[in-house]
């Protein structure tokens, strides 16, 4: 990830039920797959840092960046503690 454009800030890591990881990575939100292959980047105006999954059904990803709480609605289930 260190070697991808843009900011380069690793921060908040997040599971979802399928096993994809969400890491706060350089350009945005990284989404990667259980085997490690990138799976896309949620790109934000803002470079995100931490995250929540939210909602009653836990199936919204909260992402905080600078002063900025972007929520998004997702179909796979976040592992919540």
């Amino acid at each position: 990830m260190t070697a991808a454009p843009g900011e380069d800030a690793i921060d908040g890591i997040k599971v979802d039920a399928e096993g994809n990881l969400y890491v706060s990575g350089p350009g945005g939100l990284w989404i990667l797959s259980p085997e490690g292959r990138h799976l896309g980047t949620v790109l934000s105006p803002r470079h995100p840092h931490n995250m929540a999954w939210g909602d009653a059904d836990g199936r919204t990803l909260y992402f905080a960046a600078g002063s900025t709480l972007y929520r998004m609605p997702l179909n796979v289930t976040g592992i919540r503690p």
